[in-house]
This record gives C-alpha cells, sequence and structure tokens, in this order.
C-alpha cells in the first residue's frame, strides 16, 4: 500500500513522483546493501522469520519510511505509522489498545514512529511494556545520533541499523527509474546530470523531487540543459548541515583533525563546508585558536597570533570578506610544523600541581618585603640571573619538598629545535654549577 493509498486517496490523486517509485519489495531499494544485500542485517533477520524492533538511523531520503513499510509486508505485520512530531501520549495510547486488539486476533502489529527522537524521556519509556510483551514491534527512524537522543532502556531492546547516505551510483539508478516511468530522457547534458546528482547531497527523495521538477518544466522539444541552466532553472540546496546537532560537532572536528594532521587542502573543504552551512564564524575561529596552542604550540609560535588575527579581521570586516581571514589561519595552521609538547607538558604540570597540594615555594625565590620575612630567611640566597654568567644562574625553582621535574620536552621540529637547543645548553650549565 502506497502513502496516498494508505491515506484514502484515489489512484488518480496527484502524486509525488517520489511516491510513485518508492520500491514495492526491499530488493528494489537502492543503496543500502549492507543492510539488504545476501548477507544483510535485514536479510537475515528476515530469512529467520523473526522480526526484532529496529531504529534506523540516517540522513533525510536514504528510505527509512519504505523499509519499515516493506519488513511489514514481509513479515505479515499489520503497518501502523505515526510521526513523533505530530503526536503525542493520547496517540501511543490508542496505537498500543489497537495494537493489542490485533494481537488477541493473532496479528502483530509494526509500528513505525518517524523522527522517534522528538519524543521526550517519558514518552519513550511508554514503549518499553509493549516492546517487551510483542505486543508490537517497534521501528524508528531518526536522523539525529539515537546514543545521545533516545533513552539506554529503549536502545537496550532495539537494534540500532545505520542507513547510509545515497552514493552517485544510488542516486543515478533513482534517476534511471524516473525516465523510465516517464518515458523519456531528462533533458539535461552530462554536466548537468552530475550536478543533479551532486543537488541532491545523498537523499533520494530530493533527487526525485528535483528530477520530477526538471520533467515539468523542461519541454521536449528544447535542447537539454547544461550545468548553468540547470542552476537557473533549481536553486541550490542548502547543504544538510544543523548547527545545534551532531553535525555540527562533525564537521569541526573533521576541520580540527585535519589541520592536526597538515592536510590544508582537507582543512579547506571542511571549513567552507561549515561556513556554506551557516555555522557561526567565531565558533570556527575559537577552534582556530585551540587548535594553534593544541597542536602546534611553540613549534610555530606565530600559529596562536595568525589565529587570534583572523578572529580580529573577522570582527573587524565582517562577512563575506572576514571568511578569508579564517582561510587564511587554517592554511598557516594546517601547513605550520606541529607539536602537542605544550599541551602535554601542561597535562603532567597540572597533575603534579594538584598532586602535590600547597606545598610553599623555596624561600630564595621568595620577597621579603618586611624584617620577619627576612628573618625567616626569605630571598635568602636568591641568585639575579642578569647578573651570572650567560644570564643564567641555575639555581632550582622547584619546592624543597620536590626533586626537579620535567613536563615541556620540545618537539624536534618547527621553532622547538631552537628551544630544544636553549634547554640542552642550560641543562649542561645547571650540572656544570652542581658539579
Amino acid at each position: 500500500m502506497s502513502l496516498f493509498e494508505a491515506a484514502g486517496l484515489a489512484e488518480e490523486a496527484p502524486r509525488p513522483l517520489a511516491d510513485r517509485l518508492r520500491p514495492t519489495v526491499l530488493s528494489d531499494v537502492l543503496g543500502q546493501d549492507h543492510l539488504l544485500g545476501e548477507t544483510g542485517v535485514l536479510t537475515r533477520m528476515l530469512a529467520s522469520n523473526r522480526p526484532s524492533s529496529i531504529v534506523f538511523w540516517g540522513p533525510p531520503g536514504t528510505g527509512k519510511t519504505t523499509i519499515a513499510r516493506l519488513l511489514a509486508g514481509e513479515t505479515g505485520l499489520h503497518f501502523e505509522a505515526m510521526s513523533a512530531i505530530f503526536s503525542g501520549v493520547q496517540d501511543l495510547k490508542k496505537a498500543f489498545e489497537a495494537a493489542r486488539a490485533r494481537r488477541q486476533e493473532g496479528r502483530g502489529t509494526l509500528l513505525f514512529v518517524d523522527e522517534i527522537h522528538r519524543f521526550n524521556r517519558a514518552q519513550q519509556d511508554g514503549f518499553l511494556p509493549v516492546m517487551e510483551d510483542g505486543t508490537i514491534t517497534l521501528v524508528g527512524a531518526t536522523t539525529e545520533n539515537p546514543s545521545f537522543e533516545l533513552n539506554s532502556a529503549l536502545l537496550s531492546r532495539a537494534q540500532v541499523l545505520v542507513l547510509k547516505r545515497l552514493d552517485e551510483t544510488a542516486i543515478n539508478g533513482l534517476l534511471e527509474r524516473a525516465e523510465a516511468h516517464e518515458g523519456r530522457s531528462l533533458p539535461v547534458d552530462d554536466t548537468a546530470r552530475a550536478s543533479l546528482v551532486a543537488m541532491a547531497d545523498g537523499d533520494g527523495r530530493y533527487a526525485l523531487n528535483l528530477a520530477e521538477e526538471v520533467f515539468a518544466i523542461t519541454p521536449d522539444s528544447l535542447a537539454p540543459m547544461d550545468r548553468e541552466a540547470l542552476a537557473d532553472l533549481v536553486q541550490k540546496r542548502v547543504p544538510l548541515y544543523d548547527k545545534g546537532r551532531e553535525g555540527h560537532y562533525n564537521l569541526i572536528s573533521a576541520l580540527h583533525k585535519s589541520i592536526r594532521g597538515s592536510d590544508p587542502d582537507a582543512a579547506l573543504y571542511w571549513l567552507t563546508r561549515m561556513l556554506a552551512g551557516g555555522e557561526d564564524p567565531l565558533f570556527i575561529a575559537r577552534r582556530l585558536v585551540r587548535a594553534a596552542v593544541e597542536d602546534i604550540g611553540l613549534a610555530d609560535p606565530q600559529a596562536l597570533v595568525q589565529a587570534n588575527a583572523a578572529k580580529e579581521a573577522f570582527d573587524f570586516i565582517g562577512t563575506p570578506e572576514g571568511e578569508l581571514a579564517l582561510a587564511q589561519a587554517t592554511l598557516y595552521l594546517a601547513t605550520a610544523p606541529k607539536s602537542n609538547r605544550l599541551y602535554t607538558a601542561y597535562k603532567s604540570a597540572m597533575r603534579t600541581a594538584r598532586e602535590t597540594g600547597s606545598v610553599a615555594p623555596p624561600k630564595h625565590i621568595l620577597n621579603a618585603p618586611t624584617k620577619l620575612m627576612k628573618e625567616e630567611g626569605y630571598g635568602q640566597g636568591y641568585q639575579y640571573d642578569h647578573d651570572a654568567e650567560n644570564a643564567f644562574s641555575g639555581q632550582d625553582f622547584f619546592p624543597d619538598e620536590m626533586a626537579r621535574q620535567t613536563f615541556y620536552e620540545p618537539a624536534p621540529r618547527g621553532f622547538e629545535k631552537e628551544i630544544e637547543k636553549r634547554l640542552a645548553y642550560w641543562a649542561k650549565l645547571r650540572t656544570r654549577g652542581q658539579a
């Protein structure tokens, strides 16, 4: 049964191309071979005739609703669908009561809940009893990470299956089905077809909507459109990117790791992906500053200067020109010598500081502004380094209760190579002074 038939609409009622081409058997679903192939999880589940509750996690237009509907047909379960956006507690109660009535008649229910992460924690807990006693087989669909959005109790009773964004082969397969259904080829040349596939961004439903728009607007008599003509006809899609959700953190992580991995091209790609998706440039600037101190540090002290300058430049000139400053800083950081020795030294020193508590500095490096403090030995024996040979006294500045510690060991890269030489020279002088 199609969505339109389920809604009680006549067969001749207008239907979007995506609904008209909705697969009628699981083998027709494209792009999810890891689930529906010969050794796929769902294939094995159907072979065992033991349908279990599932949470489908994946981007829009990858077949979550279609697969759920077809699973119900394959397993002989009644298909009941609802959306967590439009449903509440009363809707759930009615669905559960109807499922119990069907169960008494010997028929099970597959309850499909779209956007299941929109239900609050209490509503999610409401599924547990009817899942446990077999009243329903739950199939939830979500575009958000279930680990963050769904109750652990619910997840323990359902198998999470990940649906992949459709690749070029799958999108082209959908377009070929659309052409067969329409009885003509899409009126586009190869460059425009490639652009249409790219615009779909892995979303099969959106690809078919674009194809339907092209078919509707372009008569057979016109020559095939090129990429520029297609861009004029359909507005470019906004990249799939939610600043408040997981994509926000995934892309900033990709940017940071590309910088750390000294890949300027990948770093620039992830930067522009975020900017194209509408990310706050100052959020990006803050991460660039963090990368400068965490992954470069003293290997190139100018990295922090560049990152801060990019932030100031963006504040000064704004968008869109200010994004160039972020791009410059991104490329500078990605191509700078890398060292996390500052980061690891800080963590090591912090750990030791917590372990040693409130031990006092050695008295010889304390000021003695009062007579009592002088009598207590404050400042006694202090050597003014500028008066020492080589401007280095070699005195110990750690607490008397502690042995000397080594937290910072420069990396043999970039400016830290010079720091390494200095520290080795001072260590030699210190050893000579102790002999």
